[in-house]
């Protein structure tokens, strides 16, 4: 776990931003937000692996539109003589290794208890999609060390905060931005970012969930 700051970073704004915007499929925002968060100290891969991440909650249509715009940003800002920074590489997986094993564990450090897996709920229901979700979101695309675990979490919030009809994942991802270290504030300061960025009702709703979850 990271420690925890008093406030959102520039950089863990713009990673917020450029979440909602992706989100919701903003391109002509999104493509100033890309430029400001290079600007503001995110490498190149850093933006890919958000980019990449938010197909599991945005879905593959708005996750490539993001990437093709970042491809375009990444263009402009060449031809204008910007050199960004590539950033670091994702350490290679150890292997062999068994994926679902490993998102299972991944899911549980996330949400601070162990998780029933395919006998109750959803996953005893559909257990191919829970197979998908550990074998997948938790192992492949979390595993990835470009991001922590933290910063995944505050992407995924926004993502979820500026889309509608999510609210019961988006309170099961405020639980989990929470056990990675966000604090409440931080997260109030999201659902700011949301505000702004997306609208003032979907933020509200990110308020309400958070207020009846922390009794803040």
């Amino acid at each position: 776990m990271q420690q925890a700051q008093a406030n959102l970073t520039p950089k863990q704004q713009q990673i917020a931003l450029i979440a909602a915007l992706t989100a919701i499929g903003d391109l002509t925002n999104l493509a100033s937000a890309l430029h400001e968060g290079l600007t503001t100290a995110l490498t190149i891969n850093e933006i890919k692996e958000i980019l990449v991440q938010m197909y599991a909650y945005a879905g593959f249509p708005r996750s490539l539109n993001a990437i093709n715009t970042f491809m375009a940003v990444l263009e402009e800002r060449k031809s204008s003589g910007i050199k960004d920074k590539q950033g670091q590489e994702a350490s290679p997986m150890p292997t062999p290794i068994n994926k679902y094993t490993q998102g299972k564990k991944t899911l549980e450090t996330l949400i601070g208890h162990p998780d029933p897996g395919k006998t109750s709920g959803f996953g005893a229901f559909a257990p191919r999609i829970e197979t998908f979700l550990k074998e997948h979101l938790f192992a492949d695309i979390f595993a990835n060390d470009i991001l922590s675990y933290q910063t995944r979490e505050l992407a995924t919030v926004a993502a979820l905060a500026s889309m509608h009809g999510v609210e019961p994942m988006l309170q099961a991802h405020i639980k989990m931005s929470l056990n990675t270290g966000l604090t409440i504030a931080q997260i109030k300061q999201i659902m700011a970012i949301v505000a702004k960025a997306i609208s003032q009702q979907q933020a509200n709703i990110g308020l309400q969930i958070l207020a009846k979850m922390t009794n803040s």
